[in-house]
Formats: C-alpha cells, sequence, structure tokens
C-alpha cells in the first residue's frame, strides 16, 4: 500500500511531441531529469499511428527496469485546448485535427495526463524549477526556429478565455513589416527568430562580401549555406560583421520587450532556445536599454535571465504540467 510520502517521491514522465520526435523523460519533485529516450514521430499517417509513435516513447519508460510514474505530461504542438487535452490542428502534426490525445492515454496506461503546448509547459517549468523559481509574474520566451512563449501568475499558466493566450511571438511591433507565417504583419517572430537573422546575414554577407569572411567560413557551403547558427559561432570567434547582426536583432526584441513589459509587469524574463542562448552576451544592454521602450518606471528592475532547461525544456515542461 502506498503511503502519502512515497507517493509524493515518486516521478512524472514529461512527453515533448515534435515533428519528427518525440522526447520522453522521468522527472522527479525537484524537477531533475532521471533520464531520458528519443523515439520517431509519426506525422503524415493516419491518427492512430501517431498515437501508437507516442505510445511507443511512453512505454521505454513503463516498461523498463522497473521505472513508474504517476502521472503523464505532455508538451504537443498548438491549437489545443488546455482544458480537454484535444489536439485541434497543429500545422506540424497534421496527422491530428480534434484529436483527444490526454482520453487516449489516459485510457491506456491509466494515469493522470495533462496537455499544453510547449512554451506554456515550459514556462511552468521554469517557475517551478529552474530560472523563475520564486517569482510570482513569469512571462517566459523560446526564441529558435520561431518564437513562442508561456505567462505563469503565482503559480499557474495564464490561458485566457479559450486556452490561446500567450501568443507573444505574434505580437506585431511594424504594422508594415513582413507578413509573418500565421498571416499577420511583423511579427517578432518573423523579424528576430532564427530564420530570420539567417536572412539578414546572407543579405549582409552578399552585400559586403569582403567583411564575411569569418561567417563564410563557418558556413561552408556558401552564402546560401549561412544561418543563425554560423553567425553565433563568428561572433564567439570575435566577427564584427556577425555582432552587427546580432545587435539589429537585439534592437528588433527591444520594443517588443517593452511592450510586454508595460502589458503584464511581470517580476521576471525569461529567454529560452537557440537564439536566446546565442544573444546572451547582449541581455545587459538589453536590461540596460529596456527602460527607454517602457512606461513602467520600473522597468530596470526586472531580471532577464536564460532559461535553466535548454534542450530539455519540453520534458521538464510536460512533467511541470503534472507536479
Amino acid at each position: 500500500m502506498k503511503t502519502e510520502s512515497s507517493t509524493e517521491k515518486r516521478p512524472v514522465l514529461g512527453v515533448d511531441i515534435g515533428g519528427t520526435k518525440i522526447a520522453a523523460g522521468l522527472v522527479d519533485r525537484g524537477g531533475n531529469i532521471m533520464g531520458q529516450i528519443r523515439h520517431p514521430m509519426v506525422t503524415h499517417g493516419t491518427a492512430e499511428a501517431g498515437l501508437e509513435a507516442v505510445f511507443g516513447a511512453i512505454d521505454a519508460f513503463s516498461t523498463s527496469s522497473g521505472n513508474q510514474f504517476d502521472a503523464i505530461g505532455i508538451c504537443a504542438p498548438g491549437p489545443l485546448d488546455p482544458k480537454t487535452g484535444v489536439v485541434l490542428n497543429p500545422p506540424n502534426l497534421p496527422c491530428w485535427r480534434n484529436f483527444p490525445l490526454a482520453q487516449k492515454v489516459a485510457e491506456k496506461y491509466r494515469q493522470p495526463v495533462k496537455v499544453d503546448n510547449d512554451a506554456n509547459a515550459a514556462a511552468l517549468a521554469e517557475t517551478r524549477w529552474g530560472a523563475a523559481r520564486g517569482y510570482h509574474y513569469v512571462f517566459y520566451a523560446t526564441l529558435g526556429t520561431g518564437i513562442g512563449s508561456g505567462i505563469v501568475l503565482d503559480g499557474h499558466i495564464y490561458h485566457g478565455n479559450t486556452g490561446s493566450a500567450g501568443e507573444g511571438g505574434h505580437v506585431s511591433i511594424d504594422y508594415r513589416g513582413p507578413v509573418c507565417n500565421c498571416g499577420k504583419r511583423g511579427c517578432i517572430e518573423i523579424l528576430a527568430a532564427g530564420p530570420a537573422i539567417g536572412k539578414r546575414a546572407r543579405a549582409k554577407v552578399e552585400a559586403e562580401p569582403a567583411r564575411a569572411a569569418k561567417i563564410l567560413e563557418f558556413a561552408k557551403g556558401g552564402v546560401s549555406s549561412v544561418a543563425s547558427e554560423q553567425v553565433a559561432q563568428a561572433y564567439a570567434a570575435g566577427d564584427p560583421l556577425a555582432g552587427e547582426i546580432l545587435a539589429e536583432t537585439v534592437e528588433l526584441l527591444e520594443p517588443w520587450l517593452g511592450n510586454i513589459v508595460d502589458l503584464l509587469d511581470p517580476d521576471i524574463l525569461v529567454m529560452g532556445g537557440g537564439v536566446s542562448a546565442m544573444l546572451e552576451p547582449f541581455f545587459r544592454e538589453i536590461k540596460d536599454r529596456l527602460p527607454s521602450w517602457c512606461v513602467n518606471p520600473r522597468a530596470a528592475e526586472i531580471p532577464l535571465v536564460l532559461a535553466h532547461y535548454k534542450a530539455d525544456a519540453g520534458i521538464a515542461g510536460g512533467a511541470a504540467l503534472c507536479a
């Protein structure tokens, strides 16, 4: 018979579903990832085939070496309904349309199941166990191929009326700007995510080839191979042109973060994802200049920090949904 104390010590299974893979890991009640696996995801087959891929990842833990868990938390691409655990119509998972993911997983494993999008869940993990531990009004953003965000208020994800709150990546800072993949103009995602950095870099390399030797050295395949990763490598090697490209990205992020601060008045800003890691050397500059983009008189007091969970944000986030 389980006692209350023994139940509290049992881990939670965090599952991170992506377009090509599923990551799953056991997470203890202190937010430590005890072990993890990667498993292929089936995105273009039937809904049942996609579900079986998820089962395969979960079974790797539930049937091996006595690993046991008390709940399953799942990060899935949106749009989705976090209240019902129904995946609605995610572009990256065309196999699922109005698919009751939480119900299907709960029926098989007889465990409580929670489903939310990756940025919301990662924001909660950072609040419970990571860089935002001890804070009450948390804004989390993940900058990578796209820009996602999550809001945690007094320890709870803010979902809004329909469950769609927190789409900070699609806040526009230029109504005449380029059209984002969401259909709006001038979203911060289309201006400052990894692909946008790569696009600006390629334009500068073509315009100033004499200054682009270091970036091209890392790109190897020529101008067409230049992406944000090569810009980051060149910047780390002291390349001035790469520094200019990243500084331009910072200039775009500053008004966006100023809008976030004036709207939410957070007590911490947490940045995750690969682009955030390459921009960390600019965090002090962003923080120092943030008051010029805010009416909030105490904007300079808000910490801007790098997320604790990096590539494992989805696993920790899934577990945080159930912790």
